[in-house]
């Protein structure tokens, strides 16, 4: 399976061979960070980035990226886990998010990449006292919701692996994104570039860690029947072919 940091479509590979241990378990934790490109320059206040022709040239900062996901690609085993049946329910006192939901507040989408199962329904919530819009085009999952706001709370369901990219027709900087995975095995990464993926079927697992903006980077895992297994990534723009 292949991320690109494009807004439309995205191709889930599924051929992965695991093999599980019934009825025991271990957990994946580690880091995640990304780091630049080999030999480019880091001074920004100084040479043509203190000029006045480059003064407000906005630069990646690898070092503060944040919204990476971990997750175990392809089928895990001969047990199918279930999607939520229910959507799951914000409680509307800020700043609490709970499971698969998505906050309009401040014009602003949080989170801004939410991971899910496939098949779970998100709502989305419009906490701010004016309207918005949320919709896809995506070929994984289209939809217009309209707008609205409070008391409305507008839900989807999404049937179908990939990456979706919402936005609010209103306000051009609404933009997040739901990544549909195969397995309930994934963890957001925390602000502090750490991860733990619990309670995982002992086996041989590709691992994978995604951002929008970076190539994805895989890993082979091998979970203990208990205990844990640490895996650290670093994501870049490596391994790409030149031309």
């Amino acid at each position: 399976m292949k991320f690109f940091a494009y807004p439309l479509s995205l191709a889930f590979a599924t051929f992965v061979f695991v093999e599980c241990s019934a009825g025991y378990a271990g957990n994946i934790t580690g880091t995640v960070r990304a780091q630049g490109k080999e030999g480019a320059p880091s001074d920004v206040a100084g040479g043509k980035y203190g000029s006045r022709q480059f003064k407000f040239v906005e630069r990646v900062n690898y070092e503060e990226m944040r919204d990476f996901v971990v997750y175990i690609d392809g089928p895990i085993g001969t047990n199918v886990a279930a999607p939520p049946s229910e959507p799951k329910q914000v409680i509307t006192r800020r700043p609490v998010v709970t499971g698969a939901t998505v906050k309009q507040a401040k014009a602003t989408f949080d989170p801004h990449v939410l991971p899910v199962m496939v098949g779970t329904t998100v709502e989305w919530p419009n906490l701010d006292d004016i309207l918005h819009n949320v919709f896809s085009f995506s070929e994984t999952k289209q939809f217009d919701l309209g707008l609205y706001k409070a008391p409305a709370i507008e839900k989807v369901t999404f049937d179908k692996l990939g990456r979706v990219d919402v936005f609010c027709s209103i306000h051009s900087r609404m933009n997040c994104i739901v990544l549909v995975l195969e397995n309930p095995y994934f963890a957001s990464v925390s602000s502090k570039g750490n991860y733990t993926i619990p309670n995982v079927p002992a086996g041989t697992y590709k691992l994978k860690a995604w951002h929008e903006r970076l190539p994805v980077d895989a890993k082979e895992v091998v979970v203990p029947e208990a205990g844990e297994v640490h895996v650290d990534f670093v994501l870049g723009i490596k391994n790409l072919p030149k031309r």
